[in-house]
């Protein structure tokens, strides 16, 4: 019997009727702008979740990684090490504050930095390292504090992909002076756009807030107060506030994170124990250290297999994959001279399949039965 169905998406966010009820509520109540009463309780949640003190809710986790940067001081003429394999927004971010972004390579079994390779990339310009939790799988932090302490380095994480994610029983994102996370719409819980920083540090938590609103006091801030305050400007800021909008989808959202990330789990662990059987693809490894989330499910194929075929040909039986994500320093914008030869092949090879909370064993086992037959006819 052959099983046919729709198209099974590469991701789809799990929405019900408490994300409607939550936007409701804003919507009546009159506050829908950014840096409002459900933002400032949204970020109350994440950080009481996540255990730091101090939550900041953005518009992305670029902005994110803008201002974590800013705030910590990195400038023009200054250098950053960034994990390779990652979106561009990573090296963007050091871009958008007149910095170098300079790349290094991974682990190509972890697809995170490798911690071996740092040391013979620092300068007298390095001033901090962004580190990226690959789809969900927290990078080697102890290894990489170590380095960043001992050459008296800043540590921004981009755990764009892992909140929840755990690494020795931390959160992602609170194993240094600051984590940055993404609600984009293929994340582990979404608010369709949106971004988050988490920090212990006061002074830093206050200036990245003030930079994200223009450099002035935010408008609730102000609202609360029976008295004319008119803001003064007193240094270049942004805006990258989140909307109250948002902020109430993720309010009902992170309510069910846990219930997610122990489905994606689940759909993980079958989709390997499915992969075994075939050969010219490698599924996900995880390591020991880390709790991982699993943003997304990215295999590595055979080298003789051509990817991009691949993924064209099971759009036709229709199963959307997707690269895993991108060798940065690659990229035209970047002009770099860094090599970076395990990102490389891992981007060449990489290919993400379908996962996502509504995600069923039978639909898997459809998207391995054409797997199987694509790469039968493709070897």
């Amino acid at each position: 019997m052959i099983i046919t169905f729709n198209m099974i998406p590469l991701t789809k966010p799990f929405f019900n009727r408490k994300e409607i009820e939550q936007v409701q509520k804003v919507l009546e109540s009159g506050w829908v702008a950014g840096q409002g009463p459900v933002s400032n309780k949204f970020e109350k949640k994440l950080a009481k979740y996540v255990g730091t003190k101090y939550a900041i809710t953005l518009s992305n986790c670029t902005a994110a990684l803008h201002l974590s940067l800013l705030a910590l001081g990195i400038k023009s003429g200054d250098e950053v090490l960034v994990a390779d394999y990652t979106f561009p927004a990573t090296g963007h971010s050091v871009m958008y504050c007149g910095a170098k972004p300079v790349f290094v390579d991974i682990n190509p079994k972890t697809y995170n930095i490798e911690p071996s390779m740092i040391e013979q990339k620092i300068t007298s310009k390095t001033k901090a390292i962004i580190p990226v939790h690959a789809f969900g799988q927290p990078a080697e932090m102890d290894a990489i504090n170590e380095l960043a302490e001992k050459h008296r380095l800043k540590v921004v994480e981009d755990a764009a992909c892992a909140l929840g994610a755990k690494y020795k029983n931390k959160y992602a994102g609170t194993i240094s002076d600051v984590g940055c996370f993404s609600f984009h719409g293929r994340k582990g819980i979404t608010t369709g756009e949106g971004g988050a920083i988490v920090t212990d540090d006061e002074e830093l938590a206050e200036k990245i807030r003030k930079l994200s609103v223009f450099g002035m006091a935010s408008a609730w801030k102000r609202e609360k107060t029976d008295k004319l305050i008119i803001p003064k400007f007193t240094e270049l800021g942004y805006n990258y506030k989140m909307s109250d909008i948002l902020a109430a989808i993720g309010i009902a959202q992170l309510g069910k994170i846990e219930k997610i990330i122990k489905r994606k789990r689940l759909l993980a662990r079958y989709y390997t124990d499915k992969l075994s059987e075939i050969e010219l693809i490698e599924s996900p490894f995880k390591s020991n250290m880390v709790t991982h989330v699993y943003q997304s499910y990215v295999t590595l194929l055979n080298k003789i297999i051509d990817r991009n075929k691949l993924i064209e040909r099971l759009l036709k039986v229709g199963i959307q994959t997707q690269i895993g994500t991108y060798a940065s320093h690659i990229q035209p914008l970047y002009r770099s001279k860094d090599k970076c030869f395990n990102s490389l092949k891992v981007f060449n090879r990489s290919l993400s399949l379908p996962i996502y909370y509504n995600l069923n064993e039978e639909q898997i086992d459809f998207v391995i039965n054409n797997l199987k037959n694509e790469l039968t006819k493709l070897k």
